[in-house]
Protein backbone atom coordinates (compact mmCIF):
# COMPACT_ATOMS: atom_id res chain seq x y z
CA UNK A 1 0.00 0.00 0.00
CA UNK A 2 1.04 3.21 -0.99
CA UNK A 3 -0.53 6.40 1.44
CA UNK A 4 0.30 10.01 1.14
CA UNK A 5 0.66 12.47 3.74
CA UNK A 6 -1.99 15.66 3.05
CA UNK A 7 1.12 18.16 4.45
CA UNK A 8 3.33 20.80 3.81
CA UNK A 9 4.42 20.42 7.31
CA UNK A 10 8.07 19.11 7.76
CA UNK A 11 7.60 18.86 11.35
CA UNK A 12 4.07 17.02 11.13
CA UNK A 13 6.01 14.50 8.49
CA UNK A 14 8.77 13.74 10.68
CA UNK A 15 6.22 12.71 13.67
CA UNK A 16 3.71 11.02 11.14
CA UNK A 17 6.41 8.83 9.56
CA UNK A 18 7.75 8.18 12.79
CA UNK A 19 5.03 6.04 14.07
CA UNK A 20 4.06 4.71 10.62
CA UNK A 21 7.32 3.40 9.61
CA UNK A 22 7.62 -0.25 10.80
CA UNK A 23 3.97 -0.92 9.19
CA UNK A 24 4.17 -2.35 5.16
CA UNK A 25 3.15 0.44 3.55
CA UNK A 26 4.96 3.17 1.54
CA UNK A 27 4.73 6.67 2.84
CA UNK A 28 4.71 9.40 0.15
CA UNK A 29 4.87 13.13 1.32
CA UNK A 30 4.65 16.34 -0.66
CA UNK A 31 8.62 15.85 -1.98
CA UNK A 32 7.66 13.00 -4.00
CA UNK A 33 5.50 14.80 -6.39
CA UNK A 34 6.54 17.63 -8.77
CA UNK A 35 3.14 19.70 -8.24
CA UNK A 36 1.56 19.32 -4.60
CA UNK A 37 -1.28 21.44 -4.02
CA UNK A 38 -1.84 23.28 -0.68
CA UNK A 39 -5.19 22.84 0.08
CA UNK A 40 -7.02 25.57 1.87
CA UNK A 41 -8.18 24.73 5.27
CA UNK A 42 -11.73 26.10 5.24
CA UNK A 43 -13.71 24.41 7.76
CA UNK A 44 -14.71 24.91 10.85
CA UNK A 45 -13.82 22.12 12.82
CA UNK A 46 -10.49 20.32 12.97
CA UNK A 47 -12.60 17.15 11.50
CA UNK A 48 -13.55 19.16 8.65
CA UNK A 49 -10.33 20.37 7.99
CA UNK A 50 -8.51 17.22 8.12
CA UNK A 51 -10.98 14.99 6.11
CA UNK A 52 -10.95 18.29 3.12
CA UNK A 53 -7.26 18.03 3.20
CA UNK A 54 -7.02 14.06 3.23
CA UNK A 55 -10.00 13.92 0.04
CA UNK A 56 -8.29 16.87 -1.90
CA UNK A 57 -4.65 15.31 -1.86
CA UNK A 58 -6.35 11.36 -2.18
CA UNK A 59 -8.38 13.12 -5.41
CA UNK A 60 -5.07 14.61 -6.39
CA UNK A 61 -2.75 11.60 -6.44
CA UNK A 62 -4.87 8.81 -7.14
CA UNK A 63 -4.14 7.05 -3.58
CA UNK A 64 -4.78 6.86 -0.76
CA UNK A 65 -3.83 9.82 1.42
CA UNK A 66 -3.69 10.92 5.51
CA UNK A 67 -4.50 13.93 7.02
CA UNK A 68 -4.24 15.74 10.18
CA UNK A 69 -5.66 18.70 11.87
CA UNK A 70 -4.49 19.98 15.17
CA UNK A 71 -5.65 22.61 17.36
CA UNK A 72 -4.70 24.34 20.64
CA UNK A 73 -7.68 24.99 23.28
CA UNK A 74 -7.26 26.97 25.85
CA UNK A 75 -9.85 27.64 28.63
CA UNK A 76 -9.09 30.73 29.54
CA UNK A 77 -9.65 32.14 26.18
CA UNK A 78 -12.84 30.38 25.96
CA UNK A 79 -11.15 27.40 23.77
CA UNK A 80 -9.18 29.72 21.47
CA UNK A 81 -7.04 29.50 19.30
CA UNK A 82 -8.73 25.99 18.29
CA UNK A 83 -9.18 25.57 14.61
CA UNK A 84 -7.38 28.81 13.77
CA UNK A 85 -4.65 27.75 16.36
CA UNK A 86 -1.75 27.73 13.16
CA UNK A 87 -2.63 31.36 12.02
CA UNK A 88 -3.28 32.45 15.43
CA UNK A 89 -1.27 35.97 15.12
CA UNK A 90 -2.10 36.11 11.30
CA UNK A 91 -1.45 35.18 8.10
CA UNK A 92 2.42 32.95 7.40
CA UNK A 93 3.92 33.50 11.00
CA UNK A 94 6.00 31.78 12.70
CA UNK A 95 5.57 29.69 16.17
CA UNK A 96 7.29 31.96 17.75
CA UNK A 97 4.75 34.43 17.03
CA UNK A 98 1.81 32.23 17.64
CA UNK A 99 3.44 31.68 21.22
CA UNK A 100 4.17 35.76 21.95
CA UNK A 101 0.52 36.20 21.16
CA UNK A 102 -0.96 33.21 23.09
CA UNK A 103 1.42 34.35 26.33
CA UNK A 104 0.20 38.00 26.13
CA UNK A 105 -3.55 37.10 25.81
CA UNK A 106 -3.08 35.33 29.38
CA UNK A 107 -0.70 37.12 31.19
CA UNK A 108 -1.98 37.70 34.22
CA UNK A 109 -4.09 34.49 34.49
CA UNK A 110 -3.13 32.04 37.23
CA UNK A 111 -1.79 28.82 36.79
CA UNK A 112 -4.67 26.69 38.12
CA UNK A 113 -6.77 28.88 35.10
CA UNK A 114 -3.99 28.40 32.12
CA UNK A 115 -6.06 24.93 31.40
CA UNK A 116 -5.06 24.24 27.83
CA UNK A 117 -5.87 20.44 25.50
CA UNK A 118 -4.14 19.91 22.41
CA UNK A 119 -6.70 18.31 20.24
CA UNK A 120 -5.52 15.92 16.76
CA UNK A 121 -8.05 14.65 14.41
CA UNK A 122 -6.45 12.55 11.66
CA UNK A 123 -8.83 11.25 8.40
CA UNK A 124 -7.49 9.16 6.02
CA UNK A 125 -8.99 9.49 2.39
CA UNK A 126 -9.52 5.96 0.59
CA UNK A 127 -8.96 5.49 -2.98
CA UNK A 128 -12.73 3.82 -2.94
CA UNK A 129 -14.03 6.78 -1.43
CA UNK A 130 -14.61 5.73 1.92
CA UNK A 131 -12.97 7.53 4.84
CA UNK A 132 -12.11 7.00 8.53
CA UNK A 133 -11.17 9.60 11.39
CA UNK A 134 -9.89 9.40 14.58
CA UNK A 135 -9.13 11.72 17.57
CA UNK A 136 -6.34 12.27 20.44
CA UNK A 137 -6.47 14.44 23.16
CA UNK A 138 -3.68 15.64 25.90
CA UNK A 139 -4.52 17.60 28.48
CA UNK A 140 -2.17 20.33 30.38
CA UNK A 141 -1.62 23.77 31.16
CA UNK A 142 -0.38 26.93 29.55
CA UNK A 143 3.45 28.12 31.04
CA UNK A 144 4.17 31.80 31.49
CA UNK A 145 7.49 31.34 29.18
CA UNK A 146 8.36 30.22 25.89
CA UNK A 147 11.01 27.82 26.45
CA UNK A 148 13.57 26.68 24.23
CA UNK A 149 13.95 22.83 23.11
CA UNK A 150 12.62 20.43 20.97
CA UNK A 151 9.37 20.36 19.53
CA UNK A 152 8.01 22.97 17.09
CA UNK A 153 4.07 24.92 17.37
CA UNK A 154 2.77 25.09 20.65
CA UNK A 155 5.11 22.57 22.58
CA UNK A 156 7.39 25.41 24.07
CA UNK A 157 4.58 26.72 26.01
CA UNK A 158 2.54 23.22 26.72
CA UNK A 159 3.11 21.86 30.36
CA UNK A 160 2.05 18.09 30.36
CA UNK A 161 1.06 17.15 34.20
CA UNK A 162 1.89 13.64 34.00
CA UNK A 163 5.69 13.84 32.43
CA UNK A 164 6.11 16.72 34.39
CA UNK A 165 7.69 18.66 31.65
CA UNK A 166 6.72 20.73 28.66
CA UNK A 167 6.14 18.93 25.08
CA UNK A 168 9.26 20.82 23.75
CA UNK A 169 11.50 19.05 26.50
CA UNK A 170 10.48 15.52 25.26
CA UNK A 171 12.31 13.63 22.50
CA UNK A 172 10.31 12.55 20.04
CA UNK A 173 9.58 8.92 20.94
CA UNK A 174 8.47 10.62 24.52
CA UNK A 175 6.28 12.85 23.08
CA UNK A 176 4.51 10.17 20.15
CA UNK A 177 4.22 8.22 23.81
CA UNK A 178 1.69 10.82 25.27
CA UNK A 179 1.00 13.69 22.86
CA UNK A 180 -2.58 14.30 21.10
CA UNK A 181 -1.20 13.37 17.41
CA UNK A 182 0.62 10.21 19.02
CA UNK A 183 -2.96 8.82 20.20
CA UNK A 184 -4.66 9.79 17.00
CA UNK A 185 -1.48 7.80 15.24
CA UNK A 186 -2.40 4.88 17.25
CA UNK A 187 -5.52 4.52 16.65
CA UNK A 188 -5.08 5.21 13.14
CA UNK A 189 -2.03 2.79 12.58
CA UNK A 190 -5.13 0.11 13.87
CA UNK A 191 -7.26 1.32 10.69
CA UNK A 192 -4.24 1.22 8.63
CA UNK A 193 -3.94 -2.12 9.63
CA UNK A 194 -7.40 -3.61 9.29
CA UNK A 195 -7.53 -1.93 6.03
CA UNK A 196 -4.50 -4.12 4.86
CA UNK A 197 -5.49 -7.20 6.28
CA UNK A 198 -8.85 -6.78 4.32
CA UNK A 199 -6.60 -6.91 1.24
CA UNK A 200 -4.32 -9.60 1.76
CA UNK A 201 -4.53 -12.47 -0.83
CA UNK A 202 -6.95 -15.33 -0.16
Amino acid sequence: MQLVLATNNKDKVKEIKHLLEDLPITILTHDDFLDFPDVEETGDTLKANALLKAKAIAEFCDLPALADDSGLEVDALDGAPGVYSSRYAGEDVTYEDNNRKLIRELQGVPHDKRTARFRCVIAVAWIDQETDTVEGVAEGFIAEDIARGRGFGYDPVFYYPPQQMRFSDMTLEEKNLVSHRGQALQKIRDVIIERLNLNLPE
